[in-house]
């Protein structure tokens, strides 16, 4: 049997192939960036085209590194940003437009006018999530809408849709030559266009967007005992692997943090910040502001879902110190210019770039900086930026604990962020909880290859993929009660600043 699994994932800022052994270690990584295209103020878009060949790119160079083939893999997984939807010709495999991105706000007079039409209700329902410019529907409408033969080429069969985990795969599987068009439940369920009971397709929300159901993948489990396909002997693999997994960049993230049980919750940070807390096979329906997503479906097993608190931007406003303001020349400088001060100053930083995702959804609300004085400086700004991140992620927990009525232990954490030790220690503070990251903090591309190789007998159990994790860093709470009440106070009157500064329809 092959010895190794490999997990693509193709996040919002970039490409990498991972490939794990049976410890879930990490046996050899390639990364690639890819262009942001901002073409006005709240769009957000990225090249698919692009996104393929820095695919194909850390495939190949993840297997010429580590000296392996085709035949040393047993499975391939795939996890992918979420939401991003990319609408293309299935003969001809052009993209009709750019991916729109899940931060992209163009759509938000599709949102409120669902909303306002009361089919918002029926959204919230049957998708678990409110009518929101995050997600992929009412991207695809305005692709229809606004690109010219789209519509007619999707009412004739030719023009489909997918997020990035379908066209990824469609290309990985032959593109126009025998692609094979399928997503999974936990993609499928970020789009509002998906039945959160029945796991699939729901026509009457078709219809609140005028989606024919022809553009959409089939629905398939996460993690698949049946091969989605094969990747093609001409492309980047090199050979036949059967592609056995799905799992949206969060759901992968729970999966390989080992979150299997209800009431295991974990937190990523990335681009944005997405806290996941399984609920088991029940669906919890939120009335805090939380999201109700599926969490993963193995095989032929009844789904598991999850509430999920999503925050867009936390680890993107260290890269805008970086890149837009030049306060920093890279992200580990966040770090080291905010330990110059012992707080913040008095400053709030609320980076509501493409308004505020959960609890609050505001799509009106828009960045601030708050509390000014000739006192502050750089390293000020710096501090409450890495705060910003972890307050937002208190509002997540918060909301959690109102619909759960479960209180966090312990919170699990993973991605880039997490390297950023002063960021882990304010998020213990702000939270008052010790929080653990694991020995390997890319649980998402881990989470991909384990329902990848659960679904090949690479990895038997759940049980087994437990006994993997293990905790490489622990952060203990040092605030006082009074510094942790006051702290947030004024944190939730900055966030109250942003509200209302776009007007929307």
């Amino acid at each position: 049997m092959a010895d190794f699994v490999g997990a693509l994932d193709q996040g919002t800022t970039s490409t990498r192939f991972m490939i794990f052994d049976h410890g879930g270690n990490e046996v050899a990584r390639h990364q690639l960036e890819h262009e942001q295209i901002l073409p006005r103020a709240g769009w957000v878009e990225h090249n698919p085209t692009e996104i393929w060949e820095r695919t194909r790119a850390v495939i190949e160079s993840t297997l010429n590194k580590a000296h392996l083939t085709h035949a040393d893999l047993a499975a391939f997984g795939i996890t992918n940003q979420r939401e991003t939807t990319v609408v293309w010709n299935r003969r001809t495999g052009r993209p009709y437009y750019n991916a729109i991105v899940w931060q992209d706000t163009r759509t938000d007079r599709i949102a409120s006018a669902l909303e306002r039409d009361g089919k918002g209700d029926v959204i919230r329902r049957r998708a678990g999530l409110p009518p929101a410019t995050y997600f992929s529907g009412g991207k695809i409408q305005w692709i229809l809408d606004n690109v010219d033969g789209t519509r007619e080429d999707a009412e004739d069969g030719e023009a489909v849709f997918g997020n990035i985990d379908t066209w990824v795969l469609w290309n990985l599987t032959g593109g126009v030559n025998g692609g094979v068009h399928v997503t999974d439940p936990t993609n499928a369920s970020r789009t509002m266009l998906m039945d959160l009971e029945t796991l699939d397709w729901d026509d009457e929300l078709l219809s609140f967007f005028g989606v024919p159901r022809s553009m959409l993948p089939r629905i398939l489990p996460s993690s698949a005992p049946e091969p989605y396909g094969m990747t093609r002997p001409g492309g980047p693999v090199g050979g036949e692997v059967p592609l056995t997994g799905i799992l949206g960049d969060q759901q992968a993230a729970t999966v390989g943090q080992v979150c299997f049980a209800p009431g295991e919750a974990k937190n990523t940070y990335g681009t944005g910040n997405f806290l996941l807390l399984n609920t088991g096979e029940e669906l919890v329906r939120s009335k805090a502001g939380m999201l109700t997503t599926v969490c993963y479906r193995f095989g032929d097993q009844a789904p598991v879902y999850a509430l999920e608190g999503s925050i867009a931007v936390t680890g993107s406003a260290v890269q805008w110190l970086r890149d837009q303001l030049g306060v920093i020349s890279g992200a580990a400088q966040s770090e080291s210019l905010a330990r110059q001060v012992d707080d913040n100053g008095g400053m709030y930083f609320v980076p509501a770039f493409s308004g505020l995702f959960a609890p609050y959804w505001r799509s009106d609300a828009r960045g601030a900086i708050v509390g000014l004085s000739r006192f502050n400086t750089n390293a000020h700004l710096a501090r409450a930026t890495l705060e910003s991140i972890c307050y937002q992620s208190r509002d997540v927990v918060e909301a959690m604990r109102a619909d759960s009525g479960v209180a966090l232990d312990v919170l699990k954490v993973d991605g880039g962020v997490t390297a950023n030790e002063l960021c882990m220690q304010l998020q213990a503070d702000i939270l008052g909880v010790p929080v653990s990251r694991p020995v390997v903090a890319e649980t998402t591309a881990l989470g991909a290859a384990y329902a990848a190789g659960l679904a090949t007998g690479f990895w038997g159990t759940t049980d087994e993929l437990r006994q993997n994790w293990n905790e490489d860093r622990r952060w203990e709470p040092s605030w006082t009660e009074e510094q942790r009440r006051d702290g947030y106070a004024g944190w939730k009157k900055a966030v109250e600043r942003t509200y209302g500064w776009v007007d929307v329809d």
